[in-house]
């Protein structure tokens, strides 16, 4: 769990498919890391919030280099007690036929404990930068809470465009 500009982003997916090298990632850019590996959730007035695991804290695991103490690395300032988690993002190995998300439109959502939060997958493959889309998702879920919706303000551009270009001829 990594609070990204404020949204809690509860990064899911398989063992080994990044998520700790993303979290890592995220507070080198300035983020704050709440929890990896093992996140606590409690159901709180409709909303979830997360804490870390009082035995692991702000220590992670970073296969090659082993256990990593993000408090004594980057500071106080890298890590938080607790956050409520706004979006969760599922990191999956890139599948030729796998069909994900490309304009923004579709809103899923993920559930646990009887709240249902936004979610997106994104797919990893060498070569993509996956901190920066975790950035973007986050980001885009502050200005969708806010009320701008950008795919979908651009699909009805897009469709008055195409609307007025069909009336003029």
């Amino acid at each position: 769990l990594v609070d990204v500009y404020g949204v809690g982003t509860l990064l899911l997916g398989k063992s080994g498919v990044g998520k700790s090298e993303c979290a890592l990632e995220l507070v080198e850019r300035g983020h704050r890391l709440v929890a990896d590996d093992v996140v606590k959730i409690r159901a709180e007035n409709r909303s979830l919030m997360g804490y870390a695991n009082e035995v692991l804290h702000y220590h992670m695991e970073i296969r090659g280099l082993g256990i990593v103490d993000v408090r004594a690395i980057f500071g106080v300032g890298a890590v938080r007690d607790r956050q409520r988690i706004a979006l969760a993002v599922s990191l999956e190995a890139w599948k030729k036929e796998g069909e994900y998300e490309r304009l923004g439109l579709e809103d899923r959502a993920y559930e646990l404990l009887g709240v249902k939060i936004p979610h997106l997958v994104i797919p990893v493959r060498p070569g993509r930068n996956i901190p920066i889309l975790v950035e973007t998702a986050a980001l885009t879920r502050r200005l969708r809470d806010m009320g701008t919706h950008p795919a979908r303000e651009f699909n009805q551009r897009l469709i008055r465009s195409m609307s007025s270009k069909s009336n003029s001829e």
